[in-house]
């Protein structure tokens, strides 16, 4: 099994703003309201992206958000769906306005390109008892070996990832991690923001963990996984530095790191330096996008592995 893909997903926004039925948890988001051309700019945004990525030998699969539907967040297609060989597996969504964007034919997209999946596991039917679990956006798969991260909040049910790796045979290392937001500490909504897999390195916000044991099984978990541990600084965390991803060229040249532009100008000279050992940085600009999102690079990508 390898840790990394080729092929990614990505989802076309055609009406991109801040949404308010996500911003009640995700502290990333801006307090400010949507400006008149935040889609206009996150569009301009995200096509720069996909080319940057294709560029680079990425075969990108780009699904088209039509605006029928009240869909914001289409952009973070990772949050809804995963690829697993030949399964492909549906989640359940806090927001309601997000359990939309399964409406948006993402299987039939892949379909049409020659990516069918045999088996479809559909979690989102603990919609209805409140239960949720948020794809990777909230599991962080090493998926060489089998261990699911995942920090628990109101995004991330411990049921459903029990479920989650009992389903897909993976192992679970649960925690919570927490940031600051005003005088209080609060959940992190994501685990992706604080936390990044490549098939040899992790980048970790290991401070978001305030309980030591947690921390402790979480840090000795990827030290067994024989990753170079990269830690990051909750400020760090603010800006991106955990939401970044490591993908496969179609000619199986160097790995590539996908970060945002800012989450770039937060790494020190020094973590740059140990993570391109690991591979060629791809960055890019998503300021808008990050700012009324609350998500970044990663966010925007779903994987395709499929057998």
């Amino acid at each position: 099994m390898k840790q990394t893909t080729d092929t990614i997903l990505m989802v076309r926004p055609s009406q991109f703003r801040k949404n308010e039925d996500t911003a009640v948890n995700n502290y990333f988001q801006t307090a400010e309201s949507t400006r008149d051309n935040t889609q206009e700019l996150a569009l301009t945004e995200f096509n720069a992206m996909i080319q940057r990525l294709e560029k680079a030998d990425v075969r990108v699969i780009i699904v088209e958000d039509e605006g029928k539907l009240d869909t914001p967040d289409s952009i973070f297609p990772n949050n809804i769906v995963s690829f697993h060989g030949s399964k492909a597996v549906l989640y359940p969504m806090f927001a309601k306005n997000r359990r939309l964007e399964r409406q948006l034919n993402v299987l039939g997209v892949l379909q049409h390109e020659a990516l069918p999946y045999d088996q479809i596991i559909d979690y989102s039917i603990y919609e209805d008892q409140q239960q949720y679990l948020e794809s990777t956006g909230v599991l962080i798969l090493d998926r060489i070996n089998r261990v699911a991260y995942c920090s628990l909040s109101p995004r991330a049910h411990p049921a459903l990832v029990e479920r989650f790796c009992d389903d897909l045979h993976y192992n679970a290392v649960v925690f919570e991690a927490y940031q600051q937001v005003g005088d209080e500490r609060l959940p992190i909504y994501h685990t992706n923001v604080m936390m990044a897999i490549g098939t040899a390195f992790a980048v970790v916000c290991l401070d978001s963990i305030r309980d030591s044991a947690r921390r402790q099984a979480v840090q000795h978990a990827l030290e067994e996984s024989g990753r170079e541990i990269i830690e990051i600084s909750e400020d760090q965390m603010n800006h991106f530095c955990g939401n970044i991803l490591e993908l496969r060229t179609k000619t199986n040249a160097d790995p590539l790191i996908v970060m945002s532009e800012q989450a770039y100008k937060h790494f020190s000279d020094a973590q740059k330096e140990r993570l391109t050992v690991h591979g060629e940085i791809v960055k890019t600009p998503v300021y808008t996008i990050e700012k009324y999102g609350g998500g970044s690079a990663r966010c925007m990508i779903a994987e395709i592995f499929h057998t």
